[in-house]
């Protein structure tokens, strides 16, 4: 499903597959980071930035730290939309906020800092493309 960017906000949607369940047929703890980082990419391809042309520069993001609320959970079938905001942004990092909501309540809430790195895995200041945001 594709995102779309509306004001400050960017939204993903993505079903809840068998494969992100356990046994109960809810969704797996670890897979809500799935879904946020598969918003995440889709928020960054919708400012425009091209990553793989960043990548071929020398410049990669890495999640350096991840505050996570589970607050209810997400089912089978369930359609989840993710919502990304930024909240800060200076030199080298960004933090987000990611919720995720189904049937418009937030069943998720994270703080996801991202980080600018070198080939090297020192932390380099944000892209010009990226910082315009």
């Amino acid at each position: 499903m594709e995102g779309d960017m509306q004001d400050d906000e960017h939204w993903f949607s993505c079903r809840v597959h068998y494969e992100d369940t356990d046994m109960g047929g809810i969704v797996y703890h670890a897979n809500y980071l799935k879904f946020i980082e598969r918003a995440r990419s889709d928020w960054v391809r919708g400012l425009g930035v091209d990553q793989m042309a960043l990548r071929a520069r020398g410049v990669v993001f890495a999640v350096a730290r991840i505050e996570a609320d589970f607050l209810r959970p997400a089912q089978f079938d369930d359609i989840l939309e993710v919502r990304t905001r930024v909240l800060r942004m200076t030199g080298a990092r960004v933090v987000l906020a990611q919720d995720i909501l189904c049937d418009g309540t937030v069943v998720f809430a994270a703080e996801a800092t991202l980080v600018a790195l070198d080939g090297a895995g020192r932390a380099r200041r944000l892209p010009a493309e990226f910082r315009r945001t």
